[in-house]
């Protein structure tokens, strides 16, 4: 596969099945295509990934008819914004505490975010705006979660949804963390599909 191409080979186990690439690949993926990144773009329909500026930017949130946020870099250190921030408006906040690095393990966070958006979108007018510090690694990741785990999208599937509206970067840390979560999002469809 050239750097510039979009097409990914699917790869199947010795069983048969669907196999996530490796993180490189992954990471090749996202390289593709170049979307453009303003501080708040929809990624797919309700679904809006930012930054910090547009998180603290009431007017633009509301422009979108934000209902909910989601923030991925939440904390002192971070992006400091929280249930209080957005006392004066109508909007849903939730907020993980996480660092971009490798090392930081994302993945407890996935579900608790995961159900979060989809709360969200369950009613027909919730928007969903989730941010961290540039809207490139953290957000983008939980947003990913989101697409696998409630969407049933495949990673690279997820990964083209995304990129194709905004550039997204999730560190290599947090690609092979979503890689585990899309194995055992795999595994819980096949033990509860009957047959």
């Amino acid at each position: 596969m050239s750097p510039h191409s979009s097409r990914m080979q699917i790869r199947k186990g010795q069983d048969g099945r669907y196999e996530t690439p490796a993180a490189s690949e992954l990471q090749r993926l996202m390289w593709t295509k170049r979307a453009t990144n303003s501080h708040l773009d929809e990624v797919q329909p309700r679904i809006y990934i930012g930054d910090m500026y547009a998180a603290r930017d009431k007017r633009t949130l509301r422009a979108h008819h934000i209902t909910h946020v989601l923030n991925a870099a939440n904390g002192k250190f971070n992006v400091n914004t929280g249930p209080g921030f957005y006392r004066d408006t109508k909007i849903t906040y939730h907020g993980v505490e996480a660092f971009d690095m490798p090392s930081f393990n994302l993945s407890p966070f996935f579900y608790p975010a995961a159900n979060f958006i989809k709360k969200a979108l369950s009613s027909p007018k919730g928007k969903v705006f989730v941010h961290c510090a540039m809207g490139l690694s953290r957000s983008s990741t939980l947003v990913l979660a989101f697409l696998v785990i409630h969407e049933n999208m495949t990673l690279v599937d997820a990964i083209k949804a995304v990129s194709a509206n905004r550039n997204i970067s999730p560190n290599n840390g947090f690609l092979e963390q979503l890689r585990d979560a899309e194995l055992n999002a795999i595994c819980d469809n096949y033990s509860t599909t009957p047959g």
